[in-house]
């Protein structure tokens, strides 16, 4: 797209409300739709078929394409929205997260480190960081599912088709790979073990 063409949409979208911190590192589509109230800060890119609600924040180093923001969600920075997402009300995406057709429910966080592909997260779900949904056998695309107030521990890996129903607690460094029932607690940990006095081998 032409720097002419840049200007003009960067032009049109200050004059409609949209705070730029240095605009002219931000870079917009023709089709990009963005609401009232919403902050953007340098060095984002908003690919094709982006709709963005009010009240947005987009923090900097950020990619978007083909995705849907509703008001109130934080984005980044270096956040990664792939095509088919949608990010409900009150949802965050933090630093390097990439989330790819997914949906992110209504007041969840996926604050980062973490990939989430073809999922559908519930409400106020917390994803801890360095988890992954591991939606790809090397065959087939697989749904993840995670409902309303799940608790994903840090550095988890969920093994698609999978479901983690409401209200249970994923542990830190699980792999799961069955389905976790309402209320409960998964867990899959190798047990720590301790060599008393241990002398490191020397050269």
């Amino acid at each position: 797209m032409k720097d002419t063409t840049q200007k003009k949409l960067r032009s049109k979208f200050i004059k409609s409300g949209v705070k730029m911190i240095g605009p002219e590192t931000v870079f917009f589509s023709n089709d990009t739709k963005i609401g009232k109230n919403v902050l953007i800060e340098p060095y984002v890119v908003i690919g094709p078929k982006v709709k963005i609600g009010n009240n947005v924040i987009i923090k900097s180093f950020s990619h978007l394409e083909s995705c849907q923001i509703e008001k109130k969600v934080e984005i980044g920075p270096y956040a990664r929205i792939r095509p088919e997402t949608i990010l409900k009300e009150g949802s965050k995406v933090g630093n390097f997260v990439e989330i790819k057709k997914s949906i992110v429910g209504k007041k969840s966080k996926v604050n980062h480190l973490s990939y989430v592909g073809d999922t559908n997260i519930g409400r106020s779900v917390n994803i801890g960081a360095g988890t992954i949904t591991c939606n790809f056998d090397g065959a087939n695309k697989n749904k993840t599912k995670i409902k309303d107030k799940v608790f994903i521990g840090s550095n988890s890996s969920l093994v698609a088709p999978v479901t983690v129903n409401k209200n249970s607690i994923v542990g830190a460094g699980s792999v799961i790979t069955k389905n976790v029932k309402a209320k409960s607690l998964a867990l899959t940990r190798s047990p720590q073990f301790e060599v008393k006095n241990y002398k490191r081998k020397k050269k």
